[in-house]
């Protein structure tokens, strides 16, 4: 049953109230309770073990001590370290910065001893939507035209040639979505031949055979170490025959405007010749991401979404966790889950990968959580990753692939990519997934073109205050509605969009700009 809420007002410092009714606590080994509402000094909280007083104002979404806590012990939420006690804490003191921080964890990583068989859908009863089939068999859940930079230096180019295809341009092309441009700030700068320009490679290549993309052009300068042929050759994009642009080449930026007008323009009817079909919903590989978190993220929305994995996980269908940074300290949880050791030690290898990166660069891994989220009452890194890699749901973790490497496995894999949203989802995309579903507890306008991106409020307050950017309300989770049920509609959404329902980024045109494709190393 849940439990009364109780509307505390500026008055109740010396209110008494039961626990359950102001706060939420989730697992039985933790020391802290979340604060649904602020809470105010003063403020009696009843518990199974007496009374706690409230000792300082604790912020909605914040942690408050229900039991005294040593300095240098470890402090729990999910029932999983969430970091160590900076200073001694009292029943009622609020948990934070200011007494909580990182510490060296050991996990128990415990491979696989948590991968069960997935109970799978019957055929017969499989859900679909309504998708483009491509020649290589994947599904698109778009059907966009890409204009492709290879380097910085032909951005502004790359976007005259789209600015072509706006209006009413394509309105005797309804199959299509639009013409998108790629642009970016790479493609020079770096080694001739390094990884960091074959990442830079793979990832355009990614978008280009994109199944939400029908066709494609590149667009270069001529002196850039990012060679247009070496892109073409290197990642086997030859069978395709894209038309290629060089602006040196085509005498400058308004000559190339116009070839590459052209060049779109005998795209169009290939592209337009693709209709929607009916597809089994095991054609979805979805990208599950979050950004602006906040406490409520682990509690309402990360883990609704998780339950709408599992539902595509049952009908056949694939879900990208990404962002390695903010699976650290967590990562036992899917190791645990993980459907071989290879997987495990791979998940592994990029988590000690990422440790040696922030070392050599002058960063800690808990330089995450952001200002914004620490705001919205999270504190550790660790927190912040147990909550995040709910979104991953229960299935067994079946692949890890690196930075824009494309996802072959079925089922919940996981992408290695940074936290940073845009970078992060650009990976995803262009390791194949068709559709993105993004939560938020502080407030985020994200899209990812070429792929649509469904934004999950956390909390109510957000919902309401952004209803224009927000998709689904998972605050309604603290309001009495089950995980279930909020996962179910987030799962019917993903089927809506997927057959060409447009999200509220989507209406707003976001997208573009979000294309960030991952610099790891020195720009020279």
């Amino acid at each position: 049953m849940t439990p009364e809420i109780v509307q505390l007002t500026p008055s109740a410092s010396n209110k008494t109230v039961d626990l359950a009714a102001v706060t939420i606590h989730l697992h039985p080994d933790d020391e802290v309770a979340i604060a649904r509402e602020t809470l105010p000094p003063g403020l009696r909280l009843r518990t199974r073990d007496g009374e706690i007083r409230v000792a300082r104002l604790i912020p909605s979404g914040h942690k408050v001590a229900l039991r005294a806590v040593e300095q240098g012990a470890a402090l729990h939420r999910y029932g999983q370290v969430i970091g160590f006690a900076t200073a001694p804490i009292a029943p009622g003191d609020h948990v934070h910065s200011h007494n909580l921080s990182v510490g060296a964890l050991t996990h128990d990583y415990a491979i696989g001893v948590d991968a069960r068989p997935v109970a799978m859908v019957p055929e017969a009863e499989r859900r679909t939507f309504m998708g483009f089939r491509r020649p290589d068999g994947r599904v698109g859940t778009r059907n966009y035209v890409a204009v492709i930079s290879t380097v910085n230096c032909s951005a502004s180019t790359v976007r005259a040639i789209a600015e072509r295809f706006r209006g009413d341009a394509l309105c005797d092309y309804p199959a299509i979505d639009g013409v998108v441009a790629f642009t970016h700030k790479g493609g020079c700068g770096s080694r001739y031949g390094s990884r960091e320009v074959e990442l830079l490679q793979r990832t355009l290549a990614g978008i280009a055979r994109h199944p939400n993309v029908a066709g494609y052009i590149f667009v270069g300068l001529g002196c850039e170490v990012n060679q247009i042929q070496d892109l073409v050759s290197g990642q086997g994009l030859e069978s395709d025959a894209p038309p290629l642009l060089v602006i040196q080449d085509e005498g400058g930026l308004l000559e190339t405007v116009e070839a590459g007008t052209r060049a779109v323009a005998a795209l169009l009817p290939r592209a337009a010749s693709y209709r929607r079909e009916v597809v089994p919903a095991s054609e979805l590989v979805v990208a599950l991401q979050c950004g602006g978190s906040d406490s409520w993220s682990g509690v309402t929305a990360n883990p609704a979404l998780g339950r709408a994995v599992d539902l595509l996980v049952a009908q056949g269908g694939t879900a990208a966790l990404g962002e390695t940074t903010e699976v650290y300290g967590a990562e036992h949880m899917l190791t645990r889950r993980a459907s071989s050791p290879e997987v495990a030690e791979k998940l592994l290898e990029r988590i000690h990968w990422w440790e040696d990166y922030t070392a050599r660069n002058g960063f800690e891994i808990d330089n995450n959580p952001a200002p914004g989220n620490k705001a919205g009452g999270l504190t550790t890194i660790y927190e912040k990753s147990l909550g995040a890699v709910a979104k991953g749901g229960s299935t067994p973790l079946n692949g890890v692939y690196e930075y824009a490497e494309r996802i072959t496995a079925r089922g919940f894999v996981h992408v290695d990519s940074p936290g940073y949203d845009p970078v992060s989802v650009t990976g995803q995309v262009a390791s194949g997934c068709n559709l993105v579903v993004f939560t938020t507890g502080r407030g985020s306008c994200f899209g990812c073109k070429p792929a649509p991106s469904i934004k999950v409020a956390t909390n109510s307050a957000l919902y309401n205050k952004m209803k224009n950017d927000m998709d689904v309300n998972a605050g309604r989770v603290l309001e009495g509605s089950s995980l279930d049920e909020v996962g179910k509609e987030i799962f019917d959404l993903m089927l809506a969009v997927a057959s060409g329902e447009k999200t509220k980024s989507e209406k707003h045109g976001v997208g573009e700009e979000e294309f960030n494709p991952w610099i790891i190393g020195a720009v020279l």
